[in-house]
């Protein structure tokens, strides 16, 4: 049994957030979004990895936060979910972690808003990391019980 994991980190509002190696694609800049009539204001627009058309999806937003004040545009976190390729808009990319199993606590119960995208915490050596459900925070149709 595995007493080790990589993550995949990244910023959104100064938060650091991982995602299971395993489960991402790709890692990217900016790409141009073409804005979808209609849609949940959770998705940022659209963009063309390739030839293959994939939803982004504002993780600020869904995660109940403001929109950002920076002047840099969002990165893309592409991951791969049940329902296929989903980008997830963030603020910065970090590096690839290890962590260890024995640093995994659930989430504090005093986390109210966006918890239901929130696997659990890693205490690293100087901040924590939020692992993020990705099959969750790419389901733009589902509201969080907890809005701003």
């Amino acid at each position: 049994m595995a007493t080790e994991q990589q993550f995949c980190t990244f910023f959104i509002d100064r938060l650091l957030f991982g995602v299971e190696v395993e489960k991402v694609q790709e890692v990217i800049r900016h790409q141009g979004l073409t804005r979808v009539p209609l849609a949940s204001d959770l998705v940022g627009g659209l963009i063309n990895l390739r030839g293959q058309i994939v939803t982004a999806v504002n993780l600020r937003r869904r995660l109940g936060l403001e929109d950002s004040s920076q002047t840099q545009p969002p990165m893309n976190v592409v991951v791969r979910t049940g329902e296929g390729a989903v980008s997830l808009l963030v603020d910065e990319i970090n590096d690839v972690v290890d962590v260890e199993q024995k640093t995994f606590e659930a989430p504090p119960n005093t986390l109210v808003a966006g918890r239901e995208l929130i696997q659990g915490v890693y205490k690293l050596k100087d901040k924590l990391l939020l692992v993020l459900d990705t099959d969750k925070a790419a389901n733009v149709a589902a509201p969080l019980s907890a809005k701003r």
